[in-house]
């Protein structure tokens, strides 16, 4: 799948191969707190492609702020 294919809500065993891992590590993840809980969508388990983006960026680092940017007076 090329990412604009991929559904905004997923099953488990989509969200497990977005985040190229098997279905068990992937919910192994979920449980640790690493990537986010699901939430029933149709009498099913449904992830988010934005919430597991945005834990797989802080895993990553991608989505860690810049705080000496924000703060303005602190740069000379």
């Amino acid at each position: 799948m090329n990412p604009p294919d991929w559904p905004r809500a997923m099953k488990r065993a989509t969200a497990a191969r977005y985040c190229d891992l098997a279905p068990a590590k992937f919910i192994a993840e979920v449980t640790a707190g690493r990537l986010p809980l699901p939430v029933e969508l149709g009498g099913e388990d449904h992830w988010d492609r934005n919430a597991l983006d945005d834990s797989l960026g802080r895993l990553f680092g991608s989505a860690v702020p810049d705080w000496e940017r924000e703060q303005p007076g602190l740069r000379g």
